[in-house]
């Protein structure tokens, strides 16, 4: 038996009068006076179908008591549509199918949402994926993943990359957030880890003589989550010997122009221009800047130096941001919450009205030629922050992003691309008191910082290198350490002691000690680039099955508890809830 011989989305004029066999499922049903149409859906598209009862009564029957979403199999003629029934929205829209045979394959209960229904409750779209799923912008979502995925494959084939599986059961190793653990139960009391990424495996491999390797890789980080953050994740893991950077960034400025251009038509000028780290933070206030706007922000540090209002003089950076909308007191108000929010002590302003007068609590304290440096066009406002460097980039980056979608500044529209390079190599964790690896314990400093390690760790750079499309950070890589006395010498930074090195890197040091060659390269975000390529606003509309923000999974109903006898074979016992007491 064959289902179909056709699909809904095929039908078309050249095949008028001939008898064809579709089947699918029922997108909407419309009942005209005994006259019965039904779009029916594919994976090729939607095709009318059209149920008369003078023409097919058992069909017309069968057609009665179909709702969205039932299964259908359907036989008829392919008809033309008269001029004034032409759909010209859709492929098929100039035909339909006459029904003279109809059956029903699979039924339906009321849904839970209908697929065309907007702002549905996440939880229960997730609850209900599989409807989910049908809509047709998951659709198009998951087909441009595939698509996707299949072009970056032959771009890295092409340049002669092999693709290497690497292991999902692995040891812990540092990459920025906690690991998923895998009781053992062959060596009862161990642990697996669920890799962060390949990072160590595929220097292995390099080092093995592999010299071009990726992989398609699933990784695993047991971090919170947001719009943008999953705990599983894929991302394109790209290594090689004798690494060039050029080479490694104009191939993947290749891939992602071959990507934009075959998915959806949109050619990408490369090269992408580069910032520094340090340029990106002083301009844009994050190394994420989203650059399809011109709001950046400037500095007035030395300006300030000997500035009469205190805030100013005193603090190590003064930075601001001229805004073209004069603000309100109201306006003003809203604006420094969500700047405290950030960190900020305050928000001080100078606003420019329409007749060019300055409205400010601070004028006064300013000098003339500090005034003359923040003049602005009438009706602009200009918001100033005071504080640590760190600490004014993070509080105006955030502002300005903000304002740029408020103000309508950003084109929706563009994609833009920059390359964001020369980072720090470690940054100051207060939570532990010490250094912490800025990208990873593996990545090379730059020529002339390796004498920084042992006199200023903070002001050593990388050779690192990230890739930021409207404002989200796509992939990211760098040159790594291939001398074991190097790789060791960052490890001690780390504070970890000679024991750790060994307990947690010994068959890395041992391998850079056999003949390491010097190798680099980056790893890709899949979802993020489907998110970008896509236009979506949330990564969990990326992938088939994701779980919700609390990383729960409203379907399976995972994670969920085990039996005792799991435990017990894994030789484990839960440690019991304690709830607090009074004195707590």
């Amino acid at each position: 038996m064959s289902w179909r011989d056709l699909g809904a989305g095929e039908l078309n004029r050249d095949l008028v009068g001939e008898r064809r066999t579709l089947a699918g499922w029922v997108a909407r049903r419309r009942d005209h006076g005994g006259l019965v149409f039904v779009d029916l859906r594919d994976s090729t598209g939607v095709g009318q179908l059209v149920v008369n009862p003078e023409h097919s009564p058992e069909a017309a029957k069968a057609a009665h008591d179909i709702r969205n979403e039932f299964v259908l199999r359907a036989t008829g003629e392919v008809t033309a549509r008269s001029p004034e029934n032409v759909n010209p929205n859709i492929p098929t829209g100039e035909v339909e199918l006459q029904v003279d045979e109809l059956e029903v394959i699979s039924t339906s209960p009321p849904l839970p949402f209908q697929l065309d229904e907007e702002n549905v409750d996440e939880t229960l779209r997730i609850r209900y994926r599989w409807l989910d799923l049908r809509r047709e912008r998951l659709q198009r979502n998951l087909r441009l993943r595939a698509q996707m995925v299949s072009i970056i494959r032959r771009v890295m084939e092409g340049a002669g990359f092999l693709d290497i599986e690497t292991p999902i059961l692995f040891k812990p190793t540092p990459e920025g957030a906690r690991d998923f653990l895998v009781p053992s139960r062959l060596q009862k009391g161990k642990f697996f880890a669920l890799p962060q990424s390949p990072q160590i495996l595929k220097q292995l491999l390099v080092i093995a003589g592999f010299e071009r390797y990726y992989q398609i890789a699933r990784c695993f980080r047991d971090e919170d989550l947001r719009a943008d953050r999953f705990n599983e994740l894929t991302q394109l893991d790209v290594e090689m010997a004798f690494p060039d950077v050029e080479f490694i960034v104009a191939l993947m400025e290749e891939m992602v122009q071959a990507i934009w251009r075959e998915t959806i038509e949109v050619e990408l000028e490369i090269p992408f221009p580069r910032l520094t780290y340090a340029d990106a933070m002083l301009r844009y206030g994050t190394d994420k800047p989203d650059v399809r706007f011109e709001l950046e922000i400037e500095d007035a540090t030395e300006l300030t130096r000997s500035s009469q209002f205190k805030v100013f003089a005193d603090a190590a950076a003064v930075r601001y941001l001229t805004v073209p909308q004069e603000y309100s007191r109201a306006d003003l108000e809203r604006l420094e919450e969500f700047a405290k929010e950030w960190g900020a002590k305050g928000l001080a302003y100078i606003v420019y009205g329409e007749d060019g007068e300055a409205r400010s609590p601070i004028a006064k304290f300013l000098s003339e030629d500090e005034l003359a440096a923040f003049r602005a066009q009438p009706g602009s406002t200009v918001l100033f922050g005071a504080d640590e460097p760190d600490q004014v980039a993070r509080v105006l980056g955030a502002l300005r992003s903000r304002l740029g979608h408020e103000l309508g500044l950003v084109d929706e529209e563009a994609f833009r691309w920059v390359w964001v390079t020369d980072f720090p190599m470690f940054h100051w964790s207060e939570e532990d008191n010490g250094w912490a690896a800025a990208h990873h314990p593996f990545t090379r400093p730059a020529p002339g910082s390796e004498p920084m390690l042992e006199k200023d760790p903070g002001r050593a750079l990388a050779v690192a290198y990230d890739l930021i499309a409207n404002g989200e950070e796509l992939g990211g890589g760098s040159l790594r350490i291939h001398e074991s006395e190097l790789q060791e010498k960052v490890f001690d930074i780390l504070r970890l002691s000679p024991e750790e090195q060994k307990a947690r890197f010994g068959f890395l040091l041992d391998a850079l000690n056999m003949g390491a060659p010097p190798h680099g390269g980056i790893a890709f975000g899949i979802d993020r680039l489907v998110m970008v390529l896509a236009r979506e606003p949330n990564l969990r509309d990326t992938v088939a099955f994701p779980k919700n923000q609390a990383g729960f999974d409203p379907m399976s109903g995972a994670p969920s508890e085990v039996t005792t006898d799991q435990l017990d074979e894994l030789g484990m016992q839960l440690k019991p809830e304690t709830k607090p007491t009074a004195e707590d």
